[in-house]
């Protein structure tokens, strides 16, 4: 931030972003699970196209001009788009044929009298779950209910934002000959399906399929869904853990989804609930089997699969609880009052991002090959491939595709590839979705400003962490005058924040409220940060906990900057935090192995400038390369070319001091807060578990802990790491196996202590 003072004397601020006009390079897909994928669809000129407002209609967006045109831009825009691709009209008898449905329809009618009776009956059942799954598409109502969107968009929301080279990089995926497109979407509220749905729809990729997970609708609003595009799991699908052995309406799901990708019509796929952020969801299981057993088969010869991350600056929540998990089914006449309700206020900027398409047949490829070597030694992966003999594994999927029937078959292993599948797309659409302005600015009054801070201080923090955020190649969805942005974020958190104007200084006092609510929303909107700066945050609390564990011994007037960090000891403690944490709820991609993560935690934490190695002067280091006279030093004189360990002692260990990062006052404490929620879950489950009321059944455990969490803090399931976190049992079970001690005591330290 500068200040120019201009010829009449008045001082304006001016932000410089640190990556100048052009974005950051987000939405790269895995290098390591899809490599020929990386070059597919994707070239650097497209972050430089700028974006588009889908909520704005004007008259270029139409084939006609004039004054009349210019009032019914939004009216004749709609009328004019089309769709590219619509499912068949003899799906329900394809359905039926299939080999799947035919093969269960004849196992459960075996022994019954009446073979055509019994044919006829159990094709009605048929036809009606596939009627309960989707219905065709009424053109009339989905251009009427678009117009209606339209406008409601555009009250709701200053702009929806598209990224143009994104859009272009997905329509070009789209012209690929017999490969549909899939795309596998984060949820942010219960907005998202239609949403998306309007997007696709008016950027001429189609009418996507789009699943509906856990809301409970009536069944009037269930009919105008499906006429909208909207699909539905059977109702036999609901209480089985895979829709392998769902009967009748599985094989039914999975002979739907396979023509609806021979058609190549787009299939939307909510990879987990609004309730439950970075989470795989029960439903999201369910389609994406479907999916995967189409590409296994062959059915489908191969699938582009888009991962989509969505960002607003408040989510339209008004449906949340409402329907998702209430008693009362989610009627359409909630639906009208809570968008009426909606429009009262503006809920600032919304922002879609797509990541780079890449293909299942390649993400499963590797994946197997992957399983395949696990555990085999080095030698015997390697020779085969050096001297060109042979596959180092006979049973392994070929690197150029996955063939019909070579893919392991059984239940379990199917299931674990679907999980790593959706967790893998989650961690994509995380890692493109933009980061808000009143996400930094909720970050920043939660964890640095609790008790209150002036606007120019505020101004300031705001700053740095923009360029913090975009220095780690994250993208953000605001631009413009700082202050503007500030404010503007003020203004939508105003409910939860008390501003008070400071007349001696000219001042304004931004405090926010204490409260749990105020603590909730802001949590909410500041969670957006923690997968920018999730290994950081776990280095961060790794080095705080070594340190309280050596706060006996050097007491707490010891300066943290003259203590010695031993460079095993931090991988150590990392490595257990990243053990403890899923890697869904941290952002970070599953395929990488856990060594590989903690050493790079460490890599992380020596660039943003928290740790400083500790060379002595008179230590010299294997890796010094200093050039010394020939004649008196012969290097290969102090070589030992025999086999030696690496632990031995002759090796010198790596040591780091702490020091504060110029320009970041701060960061170490910053950091541990952005973790420190979830952390002290798993420590209050910790503490759960050591009162005397075991054994108990899991849904009386889960129960009991909500409320002893509730009765702790005062947010139980809907505070920071509540519903965002793994199950609480689930949780609770592994707290006692490998967590050191420092972790359960992150607020054990005096309050002046490191800081």
């Amino acid at each position: 931030m500068k200040t120019w003072v201009c010829d009449s004397g008045q001082k304006l601020e001016i932000f410089i972003p640190f990556l100048g006009k052009y974005r950051p390079l987000t939405g790269r897909c895995c290098q390591t699970c899809t490599p020929r994928s990386w070059d597919g669809f994707y070239h650097a000129q497209l972050s430089s196209l700028g974006f588009c407002s889908a909520a704005q209609v004007t008259e270029e967006d139409t084939r006609y001009r004039g004054w009349l045109v210019r009032r019914l831009c939004c009216f004749l825009a709609v009328w004019d788009w089309k769709v590219p691709a619509d499912t068949p009209r003899d799906l329900p008898e394809r359905v039926y044929r299939s080999r799947r449905v035919r093969d269960v329809a004849a196992g459960q009618a075996r022994g019954s009298e009446g073979d055509s009776g019994s044919r006829r009956r159990w094709k009605e059942k048929a036809l009606e779950i596939l009627a309960g799954i989707q219905a065709p598409l009424s053109l009339p109502v989905l251009r009427l209910c678009s117009w209606v969107l339209l406008r409601l968009l555009s009250r709701l929301f200053l702009s929806v934002q598209l990224h143009r080279g994104q859009l272009e990089m997905v329509l070009r995926a789209a012209t690929t000959p017999d490969v549909p497109l899939v795309f596998l979407s984060t949820h942010k509220s219960r907005l998202d399906g239609l949403l998306l749905s309007f997007l696709f729809f008016s950027h001429g990729l189609g009418v996507p399929r789009v699943t509906v997970g856990s809301l409970n609708c009536s069944p009037r609003l269930r009919a105008l869904l499906r006429r909208l595009g909207g699909v539905f799991l059977p109702v036999g699908m609901e209480q089985t853990s895979s829709g392998q052995d769902g009967g009748l309406p599985g094989a039914v799901l999975a002979s739907y989804v396979e023509e609806v990708l021979r058609s190549r019509q787009p299939l939307l796929i909510f990879l987990e609930e609004p309730c439950a952020p970075r989470r795989l969801s029960a439903a999201a299981h369910e389609w994406l089997a479907p999916v995967y057993r189409a590409v296994r088969d062959g059915a489908v010869p191969d699938v582009l699969l888009v991962p989509v991350g969505i960002a607003y600056d408040l989510a339209p929540d008004c449906l949340e609880g409402s329907g998702a998990h209430g008693a009362r089914p989610l009627s359409l006449s909630a639906c009208l009052w809570a968008a009426c309700r909606a429009l009262r206020r503006r809920l600032g900027c919304a922002r879609v991002d797509f990541a780079q398409p890449f293909s299942l047949q390649e993400f499963v490829a590797k994946t197997l090959s992957r399983q395949s070597s696990a555990g085999k030694p080095p030698e015997e992966l390697l020779l085969p491939t050096i001297l060109g003999t042979h596959q180092p594994h006979s049973e392994r999927a070929e690197p150029e595709g996955l063939a019909p029937g070579t893919a392991p078959g059984s239940e379990a292993e199917d299931k674990m590839m679907v999980t790593k599948l959706g967790l893998h797309a989650l961690s994509d659409g995380t890692a493109c979705s933009a980061v808000t302005a009143v996400g930094i600015t909720s970050a920043l009054l939660l964890h640095k400003h609790r008790q209150g801070v002036l606007l120019s201080r505020l101004m300031s923090d705001f700053a740095w962490l923009l360029e913090e955020t975009l220095v780690r190649q994250r993208d953000v969805g605001f631009s413009g005058q700082l202050r503007a942005l500030v404010r503007h974020s003020l203004a939508l958190l105003r409910a939860h924040v008390a501003l008070y104007h400071l007349a001696p200084p000219g001042d304004v006092l931004v405090v926010p409220e204490v409260s749990v609510e105020a603590r909730w929303e802001l949590s909410q909107h500041s969670a957006a940060l923690l997968p920018v700066f999730a290994g950081e945050a776990v280095g961060a609390c790794a080095i705080r906990a070594l340190l309280l564990e050596m706060l006996p011994f050097v007491g707490a007037a010891a300066c943290p900057s003259s203590i010695t960090l031993s460079q095993d000891e931090l991988l150590h403690k990392t490595l257990a935090l990243l053990q403890l944490l899923p890697p869904s709820l941290l952002g970070l991609q599953p395929c990488q192995p856990l060594e590989h993560q903690s050493q790079d935690v460490l890599d992380k934490l020596i660039l943003c400038g928290l740790l400083e190695a500790d060379e002595s002067e008179n230590e010299r280091w294997l890796c010094d390369l200093a050039p010394r006279p020939f004649g008196k030093w012969q290097p290969w004189a102090e070589v030992d070319f025999t086999d030696s360990d690496s632990d031995s002692e002759d090796v010198c260990k790596r040591c780091f001091k702490l020091r504060d990062p110029e320009g970041s006052p701060g960061l170490l404490l910053f950091l541990c807060r952005l973790l420190s929620p979830v952390l002290e879950t798993y420590a209050r489950a910790a503490a759960f578990l050591e009162q005397p009321s075991w054994p108990q059944p899991e849904a009386a455990c889960a129960g009991a802990l909500q409320q002893f969490l509730a009765e702790k803090d005062g947010l139980g399931e809907s505070g920071p790491g509540g519903r965002g976190s793994p199950h609480p049992c689930r949780a609770a079970r592994g707290m006692g196996r490998g967590l050191p001690r420092g972790f359960l005591s992150l607020q054990s330290a005096p309050p002046g202590a490191w800081r």
